[in-house]
This record gives C-alpha cells, sequence and structure tokens, in this order.
C-alpha cells in the first residue's frame, strides 16, 4: 500500500468539522458516492488518507488500529509502519493528537469523532460534502460548503481538489424581492489531481470511513450468504421430511 506522507500540524489542526456545524444544513441534491466496500485497495487507499488529512483532528475512539491489520488484509507492520502516525501502539484506538481544549480556542467546539459519521451522515453526504468546497472571504476561515453552509472545516484537500469559486445568479421571489443565489461552483485553480482523479480520492476516503463505522459489516455480508444457503438447504429438507410424514395419508 502506497503510503501518504504525513502533512504539517497546522495542516492536521484545520480539518474540523464543529459539533454544531454538523447539527445543522439546508437539503441539498446529493452525488452517488458508489463506494464499495468489497474494493479493499479502496478502503486501504481511504485508510492512508484518514490518517494523513483528518486524524490530526479528529478521534475514532471506537476503532482499532489492530482492527485494520484484521480487516484490511495488512500486517501490524505495514500499520505500524504507514497508518500510526501518532505514536500509538497497535492495540489502542485511534485517537486524535489534537487537544481538545485547543479545538475549542481555535474553533469553538472540540473536533467531533468520526467512528460512526458514514452511519450518521450517509456515504452520499460526505462524498458531496468533501467535494463541495469554494472560497468565501467572509468566513474566519476564508472557506464555506454547499452542503453545510458556514461550516468550520476548512478546505483541507484544496492542494488535491484546487480552488473552486461560486457562482451566484440573482432571482426575484414570488414578492419580487431579488436576492443572489449560489447556483453552481467553477474551479478558478487547478490542483494536483483532476476532477476524475480527486473524485476518486473523496471515494476512497468516504469507503474508508463507511468501513470504520461499522468494521463488522464485511464479515457480516459475507457470512450473509452462507446462512441463506443453510436456510435454503434446511428448508428443502423440511420439505422432504413433510412429504415422508404425508405420503401415506389420503
Amino acid at each position: 500500500m502506497k503510503r501518504i506522507a504525513p502533512r504539517s500540524t497546522l495542516t492536521a489542526v484545520l480539518l474540523l468539522i464543529s459539533g454544531t456545524a454538523l447539527a445543522a444544513g439546508a437539503k441539498v441534491p446529493l452525488d452517488q458516492a458508489q463506494t464499495d466496500l468489497g474494493n479493499m485497495a479502496s478502503i486501504q487507499r481511504g485508510a492512508a488518507l484518514y490518517v494523513n488529512y483528518c486524524q490530526g483532528c479528529h478521534s475514532a475512539e471506537y476503532m482499532l488500529y489492530s482492527r485494520l491489520a484484521e480487516d484490511l488484509e495488512l500486517t501490524e507492520e505495514q500499520v505500524e509502519r504507514n497508518l500510526i502516525l501518532t505514536g500509538a501502539k497497535i492495540g489502542e484506538p485511534m485517537v486524535s493528537t489534537m487537544d481538545p481544549a485547543d479545538a475549542t480556542v481555535w474553533f469553538g467546539a472540540p473536533a467531533p469523532d468520526l467512528s460512526v459519521i458514514a452511519r450518521s451522515r450517509g456515504v452520499d453526504w460526505l462524498y458531496t460534502y468533501l467535494r463541495s468546497f469554494y472560497v468565501d472571504p467572509n468566513r474566519p476561515i476564508g472557506w464555506n460548503n454547499t452542503v453545510l453552509a458556514n461550516a468550520s472545516m476548512p478546505h483541507v484537500l484544496w492542494q488535491l481538489q484546487g480552488i473552486q469559486e461560486p457562482v451566484f445568479e440573482t432571482q426575484t421571489d414570488e414578492t419580487g424581492v431579488s436576492k443572489e443565489v449560489l447556483v453552481d461552483l467553477k474551479l478558478a485553480t487547478p490542483g494536483a489531481q483532476t476532477e476524475a482523479e480527486y473524485d476518486r480520492t473523496i471515494r476512497d476516503l468516504v469507503t474508508y470511513l463507511e468501513y470504520q463505522s461499522e468494521p463488522a459489516k464485511l464479515k457480516r455480508e459475507s457470512m450473509g450468504v452462507w446462512v441463506l444457503l443453510y436456510l435454503a438447504l434446511f428448508t428443502f429438507l423440511a420439505y422432504l421430511l413433510k412429504l415422508e410424514f404425508w405420503r401415506d395419508v389420503h
């Protein structure tokens, strides 16, 4: 698995979604994430993205590093070398290095735990959100988001995606009042990745977050096939038994 070089402490600090920001947000059309938990390479890439871009601020206290080795077809040595950037031990949870008190001072609230964010928000919401940042000089952090307006999280992945600018349109409501409405985003400054490459990057990250939200899902779904086959066989045997019991009944 290719390792992504760790970002600076400052960059890690910037990846923050405040608890109050997560609690609100307007309804917007969501793009389909099309995640695939059967794609182990995607989950591995997403795990590398997560520890490099997310874990500096966000903890995943219900996820153990050792579980990554168990589920993601990695050795403990690979996990320690590529996915543990905080000095933690292999059997410890994935805790952020950010002090909650510092987060409160800098952003107004501690960064929320992301253990089950994919189950809470949904993969389509996360996929759309992480691709919908735009520059906003009116915001203290300099960024805004069409999915979650006025969020406290800057666009930490801007070097990959590039810089998007908002496209406004004057619209008049039924009362005759005109106002500027954000209708689209345009890429003003290209990033290190093309649009397709960045979409895949976010899909990998969201796929990992989906896995992290329910690690047992991988095994549960694989076991489910065998359970259904067992039930089908049991049903067939029960049917044959019924025929045998009722054979002499007229």
